[in-house]
């Protein structure tokens, strides 16, 4: 029995992300697989890289859970809106575990050929997530305040470096 394409990026966010079951990814994605996560800096190339990337936020987050919120599937695509919820309870991307509780939301557009996903485009609040974990000052704070200024000093440098006028 073939699974829809719907059913199989369920199985990827249920499987995967929720349950830790990496050999899942052997099972769904292409040998070529592509993800495109401007978060990540290309870092997870491949199945290797999709294993890589769960096992990354399960091992920050052991109790992460991805809720898809709605998804709709339209010819070769399933597009999926998505919130996912967490303790920081191991380091991420060098940041020390902090046990603070986070959601995040996100939006994730798979690509299917012969019945594996082949591309993944993601896009979700990293910005949000790193100020639940302190790595980020709050909207308004006098930290947020001092950085703006700091990046407005650093451009009227590099403007005046380069003789541009904007």
């Amino acid at each position: 029995m073939s699974e829809g394409n719907g059913a199989i990026s369920r199985r990827a966010i249920d499987e995967g992300f929720n349950q830790g079951n990496l050999s899942v990814i052997d099972e769904l994605a292409s040998e070529g697989f592509a993800n495109h996560d401007p978060s990540d800096g290309g870092e997870f190339v491949g199945r290797e890289g999709a294993k890589q990337q769960s096992l990354t936020f399960r091992t920050a987050f052991p109790d992460l859970h991805l809720t898809i919120d709605e998804m709709i599937e339209t010819g070769d695509k399933v597009v999926m809106r998505w919130t996912a919820t967490g303790t920081h309870l191991g380091e991420l991307t060098g940041l020390a575990p902090t046990g603070a509780r986070i959601t995040t939301t996100g939006i994730t557009i798979d690509r299917f050929q012969d019945g594996k996903t082949v591309e993944s485009w993601s896009n979700w609040d990293t910005l949000g997530l790193m100020r639940q974990l302190g790595a980020a000052p709050e909207p308004g704070s006098l930290t947020e305040r001092v950085g703006i200024q700091l990046q407005h000093l650093a451009a009227r440098r590099r403007r005046s470096k380069a003789g541009a006028s904007y």
